[in-house]
């Protein structure tokens, strides 16, 4: 072993501290659950980022198309059929959806709001899972004919409920000789869907295809194609294969183009928490020197008495490196086991503290998700645990040098 016995007892004794030695064992407590905080801190914030993403981009995703095709020279896309069953042969091509959208106000007894307006064809909305299986009232299978499908937030917002009528105006109003008249049209709702994204949830609405046409004047066009592939994360190559299709009949926009400042943000913030939480266990690093040097000083007479006794140099490096190399160590897995455990159960102690405090420690209006998620990278928390003790064991190198150069002559000089 590269420790004896005889210096792992000399070095928990030293962590022991008497009366008069209090204050140093102060400090390596303070160091020791510096580091842990520090670990566990940074192991739920890494967490708590990679839940964000990992549930912004699958709702996203889910609910938009991975790449999207657009006419050339703007406008809605004629012949969408051919090109969609171009694309459908094309291979990673799991699935294109013709969508038309665009924006309209929303009016329901009065209360008047903005909406998104999404078409699609009945048999994509079943198969799109992000939407059919969120479905909290009716049902996909009523998505269809002239009836609708709206998102929990709004129909809560307006106070609707599967049944309800819903009056959409149109922009584009009727051009009369008395001016222009708004185009407006009502339409009952058949499905509610709540999908846990505050901004699909509160402001979007799907209508049956043909429903959406007539409504925005396209005619028998679409605005875009949604193109589903089977691997979104390699978007390169899906966009290049689509792109080889569509060459001359359309544009092609990927998720990556339509998101890139959002998930641009979101890797910004998560490496700046990175580094500055990093601090936290840095500093607890300093606090394991300072202890330690506080401990070598003190306990110089010691270090002169083990080495006239034949202790060598090498023997008392490595019982301060053991005594300081301890407290990181402990800290790092108590930290370790603290932040996995808080991480894996964060919804239900956010849940908890919630109702003992009575207050919304995460409002989805603001946070975009209805609840808090979290997922642990266990690549992550390894390169956490090694870093803590990695500044752990070069905290204790110069220390532990120290007390090994100390010469037991002039140590025992005055005493």
């Amino acid at each position: 072993m590269i420790f004896n016995a005889f210096e792992r007892m000399v070095a928990m004794r030293y962590l022991r501290a008497r009366r008069q030695e209090g204050f140093i064992s102060v400090i390596a407590g303070f160091s020791l659950l510096g580091i842990a905080l520090g670990v566990a801190t940074l192991i739920i914030v890494m967490a708590v980022m990679n839940g964000f993403r990992a549930e912004l981009l699958g709702r996203v995703l889910g609910l938009n198309g991975h790449l999207n095709v657009y006419n050339m020279r703007g406008g809605p896309l004629p012949d969408f059929d051919i090109l969609a069953g171009k694309l459908r042969n094309t291979p990673g091509v799991d699935n294109v959806t013709p969508t038309v959208e665009g924006q309209a106000l929303v009016s329901v007894r009065g209360a008047a709001s903005g909406a998104v307006i999404r078409g699609v064809r009945p048999e994509d909305f079943r198969v799109r899972p992000t939407l059919a299986k969120n479905i909290i009232r009716g049902s996909a299978e009523e998505f269809g004919e002239d009836r609708i499908a709206i998102g929990s937030r709004m129909a809560q917002r307006l106070g609707l409920s599967v049944g309800d009528q819903i009056t959409l105006i149109a922009p584009q109003g009727n051009v009369t000789a008395f001016g222009t008249v708004p185009r407006m049209r009502s339409y009952p709702i058949g499905a509610i869907f709540d999908v846990g994204m505050f901004e699909y949830d509160n402001s979007f609405i799907f209508l049956p295809l043909e429903e959406a046409q007539a409504f925005f004047r396209t005619g028998d066009a679409v605005t875009s194609l949604e193109v589903f592939v089977s691997e979104p994360m390699q978007i390169a190559a899906a966009r290049a294969a689509v792109q080889s299709v569509v060459a001359g009949e359309g544009r092609v926009v990927d998720w990556q183009q339509s998101n890139a400042s959002f998930f641009t943000a979101l890797q910004v913030e998560r490496n700046v928490m990175f580094l500055i939480l990093s601090l936290i266990i840095m500093v607890a690093a300093f606090n394991i020197i300072s202890s330690l040097i506080m401990l070598v000083k003190d306990k110089g007479r010691d270090i002169a008495i083990l080495r006239t006794m034949g202790a060598t140099r090498g023997m008392v490096m490595r019982i301060f490196f053991l005594s300081g190399a301890s407290v990181g160590v402990t800290g790092t897995l108590l930290g370790l086991a603290l932040g996995v455990s808080f991480a894996l159960n964060i919804e239900s102690i956010r849940q908890v503290i919630q109702g003992l405090t009575g207050t919304n420690l995460f409002n989805a209006e603001i946070y975009f998700l209805s609840h808090l998620p979290a997922k642990i990278d266990w690549s992550e928390v390894v390169q956490v645990t090694l870093m803590a003790l990695g500044l752990s064991f070069a905290a204790t190198i110069y220390p532990s040098w120290r007390a090994a150069r100390l010469d037991p002559v002039e140590a025992l000089r005055y005493e």
